[in-house]
């Protein structure tokens, strides 16, 4: 016999419909589909809905739906065959400019959709995905500060009217400088020591007027942690253009990164998205010097000649 009062009898039906109702989205499984994301920041709209429903028509193939959301296209297919299908169709069609991936579309209802029921998202063991264990190059980063540095030396060196034979990297690393003699040196020590506090100098021996630069612990520490989270954030944005939902993206050690997709098919996409190498650099271009006298082979010091860009000669 119920002894409890009516209105927690009423409460208790209310939670319980509500979570069928929130529990329900899971029920309704996933969809194959494709997700077209732009790689080269090309707008994805109308006319992309256009050309994807013109390439698809050409070939018979007829999609479930397409749905233009905010910044991509979901197209989703009646089978993973067609889906398969359509994905070379519409890389063709497309070009280079779009990332076409395979992806699982959940099919919750719209209205379960606008009071925010969702699916839960299952793992790797339950859904089956891909995982990466990426480590970041953290010599490539100390390097890279390092030839920033030999750029900011010479750059501060001549504005400063300090003279100096060569500044260079050894093999051994940090930023060698070698003066033409003691005053050159002492003001260039004075010099490095106020535009980069974070490095350590010492003077080389036998006579010669150099000075090794060296950066310290504290800030090796600080540009490889800096390297890591950089990384980090480039793979979460790449990741958007997989369209995975509930992607693991999280830190092991002082190194490594681990990536887990869960629901992704196309794992040889995700692998090309996620390991291509991306490298952003600022440099002045040498304006004083005759650019037929670098392709001569007479470069001058200080600056570099690139003969080639993305594997077109410039």
């Amino acid at each position: 016999m119920n002894r409890y009062p009516a209105w927690k009898n009423i409460m208790i039906a209310v939670i319980l419909l509500i979570a069928c109702v929130y529990a329900a989205p899971n029920l309704y499984g996933s969809d194959p589909a494709l997700q077209i994301s732009s790689s080269r920041g090309m707008e994805i709209g109308e006319l992309t809905e256009l050309q994807v429903n013109i390439a698809l028509e050409k070939e018979n193939i007829k999609p479930s739906s397409l749905e233009l959301g905010d910044g991509n296209l979901l197209i989703r297919f009646d089978s993973e065959d067609t889906q398969i299908k359509a994905q070379g169709v519409l890389k063709k069609a497309l070009g280079r400019d779009y990332t076409v991936a395979l992806n699982l579309a959940p099919s919750t209802p719209a209205w379960m959709h606008m009071i925010g029921a969702e699916p839960m998202f299952l793992g790797l063991d339950l859904r089956g995905g891909v995982h990466f264990l990426m480590e970041v190059d953290m010599e490539a980063a100390v390097r890279k500060a390092e030839e920033r540095y030999v750029s900011d030396l010479r750059s501060v060196f001549r504005e400063q009217k300090v003279r100096y034979k060569t500044i260079t990297r050894p093999a051994g690393g940090g930023v060698l400088v070698r003066f033409l003699d003691a005053a050159q040196q002492e003001a260039g020590r004075k010099l490095m020591r106020e535009n980069i506090p974070e490095a350590n100098l010492e003077d080389g021996a036998g006579g010669e007027f150099q000075t090794l630069l060296t950066l310290s612990e504290k800030y090796l520490v600080e540009i490889r942690k800096t390297a890591l989270q950089q990384n980090i954030t480039t793979l979460r944005n790449r990741i958007n253009e997989l369209g995975v939902a509930e992607p693991v993206i999280q830190q092991q050690g002082a190194s490594r990164v681990v990536v887990e997709l869960p629901g992704v098919q196309d794992t040889a996409r995700a692998k090309e998205i996620l390991g291509a190498t991306a490298t952003l650099e600022f440099r002045l271009v040498d304006d004083q010097h005759s650019l037929q006298d670098a392709l001569d082979g007479r470069v001058p010091p200080g600056s570099k000649l690139y003969k080639e860009r993305g594997g077109q000669s410039i």
